[in-house]
């Protein structure tokens, strides 16, 4: 019989029982261990549980928002701002896919390490930014080939 998958939750409660309440991960620790993998796991869902909640808002309030507004000025502001809010949840729809990427590296034992050169990528890089997926001169020079490229 097939494993089950654990819920993001199940995950949640065994990284929060693996953790301190007050932990971060410290250079002096082994890099990737397990102890950073939970902590990394956790922030990841969390991250992903927030942006949930913040779409499942937008819908509410696009449902809840009447469609037709009587004058034209007010109907155009309110299509201009439905616009935005559509675009940014498109844009957090794409880092949600961010970070399930990062947590089946994080199960595949790859998250932390660059996809270009195998390097660490960094603990303080990936508290920042926890879906990046370089070094930050991995990335820099990522950047100046697209920038040459566009200039083509």
């Amino acid at each position: 019989m097939a494993a089950r998958a654990l819920s993001d939750s199940e995950i949640l409660a065994q990284a929060n029982k693996a953790l301190p309440p007050d932990y971060a991960p410290d250079d002096d620790e082994e890099y990737m261990s397990e102890r950073q993998q939970h902590f990394f796991r956790k922030l990841l869902i969390e991250w992903k549980r927030s942006l949930h909640s913040e779409a499942g808002g937008t819908l509410q309030s696009l449902a809840d928002t009447p469609m037709r507004e009587p004058d034209m000025t007010d109907r155009a502001s309110s299509e201009t701002d439905w616009g935005i809010e559509l675009r940014t949840r498109d844009r957090q729809r794409k880092l949600i896919s961010k970070i399930e990427a990062a947590l089946r590296r994080i199960d595949q034992g790859e998250y932390g390490y660059c996809e270009v050169s195998g390097d660490p990528i960094g603990l303080q890089r990936l508290i920042a930014r926890p879906v990046a997926t370089m070094t930050v001169e991995a990335q820099e020079a990522h950047e100046r080939r697209e920038k040459i490229s566009r200039d083509d």
